[in-house]
């Protein structure tokens, strides 16, 4: 009887041997380490995502999951690697002026043009005549940011995804062009994961599947999956602190993921302490989100770190910090 060959199964020997060919070729271990740009972030990370992982990003609805996650893939590109972005709650062209946007931010700061002012550009909507170049001309940043721009714009990957046709095949065929087209293997970042296409009705066995599938893509790829996950009824409820529990469809988000990563508005999860003493922290508090490290198999949990939102930008401040006050799950505060 003739056998097929199982191409999944290696004697411990094989492994050794292949890792002993990769560092004897040159290949070094931090390319299979995935900087996400966010400096605290990474040092908690030990260094970023790493190749053959599944990282997911939760959070209440308006917190900036798709601004994160495409700012991730940016600076991926930005630092000569390739990503590619599946995108089922926008269209390209509006990612395109997100990262305008952004990189006009990176450059002109405060002054820059903000979100609405790029788009204006992109519609035809801001009284001028022209290209792009010459609509922004009177910007400070975004003539520049178009620039920049265009130089990783080769190394960034956009598909525009729906829940009716994107499945897990559709997003291994696009990984493995991106892999023809550079190079490279990419950084992939999935927005949503409920959204992919599959044929099963109920939605447990749906995300179940799903979220097994890309786990099982990223080990066979070998690349890093970072896919933003919808959350239930309670985890949408203004106010309150999103947790693991709180992502929609299956507990095996949380057992096939490892690294869960969740944002929550730092004015909704303060302690009312640091509040009731210093009406001005009201505001401040309001200009942060808070990104909890979850769960990380490559290092510490339970951490909570604060970055400054430039949502106008469309970015966030990549430098953050730990958060020194007190967290809670629920608001105490009432306004």
């Amino acid at each position: 009887m003739k056998h097929t060959a199982d191409l999944s199964l290696e004697t411990l020997g094989g492994v050794l041997e292949q890792a002993d060919q990769r560092i004897t070729a040159g290949s070094h271990p931090a390319a299979r380490v995935w900087p996400t740009g966010f400096d605290v972030l990474d040092q908690t990370l030990n260094g970023g995502f790493r190749s053959g992982e599944l990282i997911l990003l939760g959070g209440p609805q308006g917190l900036g999951k798709t601004t994160w996650v495409l700012q991730v893939a940016r600076n991926t590109a930005r630092s000569g690697r390739t990503a590619v972005v599946f995108s089922f709650e926008h269209d390209l062209e509006t990612l395109l002026i997100r990262l305008v946007s952004l990189e006009a931010g990176q450059l002109g700061g405060l002054v820059a043009p903000n979100l609405a002012r790029v788009r204006q550009a992109f519609e035809g909507s801001d009284g001028r005549t022209g290209r792009l170049t010459d609509r922004l001309a009177d910007t400070d940043g975004g003539v520049e940011a178009i620039e920049v721009v265009q130089e990783y714009a080769d190394r960034l990957m956009l598909h525009r995804s729906t829940g009716s046709g994107t499945s897990l095949e559709t997003i291994t065929s696009a990984i493995e062009q991106v892999y023809d087209h550079t190079g490279q293997a990419p950084l992939v970042v999935v927005d949503y994961l409920q959204k992919i296409h599959s044929g099963l009705g109920d939605e447990t066995e749906r995300v179940t599947a799903i979220t097994e599938g890309l786990k099982d893509l990223a080990l066979d790829h070998d690349v890093p999956i970072l896919s933003v996950v919808a959350s239930d009824k309670d985890g949408l409820v203004a106010g309150k602190r999103m947790r693991v529990n709180n992502l929609r469809g299956s507990s095996a988000l949380a057992y096939e993921a490892d690294t869960v990563l969740l944002l929550n508005n730092k004015f909704d999860v303060v302690a009312r302490h640091h509040l009731l003493y210093s009406m001005g922290n009201v505001e401040k508090f309001r200009n942060w989100a808070v990104l909890s490290v979850e769960k990380n198999r490559n290092g510490r949990t339970g951490v909570d770190l604060e970055f400054l939102k430039r949502f106008d930008q469309s970015r966030f401040e990549t430098t953050g910090r730990p958060v020194t006050e007190q967290l809670v799950d629920e608001r105490v505060f009432v306004e």
